[in-house]
């Protein structure tokens, strides 16, 4: 009977403790359900901003990266046609100039064969431009197209220097040759380089794209040439006019090569990308973000000359909201000087990095 009563009065203890226990956890459970609301309550906005800000970055990149993408296939595709067409022609005018004896055809020839490793060279940087970034190459591959794009250039400082011993060499030894089926091939090469010549104006443009597009144009002038020799021969039997037309061609093709290999030397080299003026961008973020005090340690660079980067140090007041700030900066430096990626270091104190050295 005892025993009965001490075993429900246990029983009745342990509900109650187990009660209270419930009561206690279901209290602290509210207590943080109404912590959580009073957050969100007193940041009202704050996480519909953030996600609205990340919403609309996934767009703008998703939408970016679709039309770098659009303009990558095009730039590829136009690249290996013109690859393929020059390559088949620069045989039939090598064949065609030792038979008919025509240097300005072998020389031609020869410059089709160097546009046509610069379009190879150049189709395959835009190839391997798509492979995205890896562990050894953060940035990817995009690089390579200004690598080729420098090679280019090279080749065609070295095609001018051989075009003018060439021409010169034939201003003191003029030599004979059939100028009838000179033209007539003459004239396929100019239709030839004329068909790349358009299927690389219409891609995007960018450096990779204008140094192949360049040794096509050349090539373009060297038919012409080819052209107006073969005539001159054929009517006047004048054996001059192909050395003084290509003279004029090296001109126009030298200015073309000195600005190919500055561009793409100036990217290598890490140099500020054109249109981008760090003292500029100073004094517009100082002015125009609220908060920011000073601007410092501004570096810029080009991933290609169409992907300007940047990275800078901001100086903001203490009670500044970070986010904020971040979120300004980059809108400005998006909208005013088209830099999509940037890094920025917030301080609220003496920077770190100076260490006593003057600050740039």
């Amino acid at each position: 009977m005892h025993s009965s009563n001490k075993d429900s009065s246990n029983k009745d203890s342990s509900n109650k403790d187990s009660s209270n226990k419930d009561s206690s956890n279901k209290d602290r459970s509210n207590r943080k359900s109404s912590n959580k609301e009073s957050f969100t309550k007193d940041t009202p906005g704050k996480d519909s901003s953030i996600k609205s800000s990340e919403s609309s970055h996934r767009h703008d990149h998703g939408h970016s990266h679709g039309h770098s993408h659009h303009h990558h296939g095009g730039d590829k595709k136009a690249l290996k046609k013109a690859f393929i067409l020059i390559s088949t022609f620069m045989f039939v005018e090598l064949g065609v100039g030792i038979w008919t004896n025509a240097l300005v055809l072998l020389a031609d020839a020869g410059h089709m064969f160097l546009d046509a490793t610069a379009l190879g060279l150049a189709w395959w940087a835009a190839h391997i431009a798509d492979r995205g970034f890896d562990q050894k190459l953060s940035y990817g591959y995009h690089r390579f197209q200004v690598l080729a794009a420098f090679v280019n250039g090279l080749t065609l400082v070295a095609l001018v220097v051989w075009i003018t011993v060439e021409a010169t060499m034939r201003l003191f030894s003029p030599e004979a040759m059939l100028p009838l089926p000179a033209l007539l091939v003459a004239i396929a090469g100019f239709v030839v380089n004329l068909i790349a010549f358009r299927w690389l104006h219409d891609t995007s443009g960018n450096t990779n794209i204008r140094s192949a597009a360049l040794h096509v144009l050349g090539d373009l002038l060297g038919s012409t040439a080819a052209i107006i020799a073969s005539l001159a021969v054929l009517i006047f039997g004048w054996l001059y006019a192909d050395p003084i037309l290509t003279l004029i061609i090296v001109v126009i093709l030298s200015r073309g090569a000195y600005y190919v290999v500055k561009e793409s030397a100036h990217i290598l080299l890490e140099g500020v990308p054109e249109g981008v003026n760090l003292g500029d961008i100073k004094t517009t973020l100082t002015n125009e973000v609220s908060d920011v005090i000073q601007i410092h340690h501004v570096h810029a660079w080009g991933l290609t000359a169409e992907k300007p980067l940047l990275t800078l140090h901001a100086l903001v007041n203490e009670g500044a909201k970070v986010q904020v700030v971040v979120e300004d900066i980059k809108r400005v430096l998006r909208n005013i000087y088209n830099i999509e990626h940037s890094t920025i270091q917030i301080e609220i104190g003496p920077c770190p990095d100076d260490h006593g050295e003057h600050s740039h």
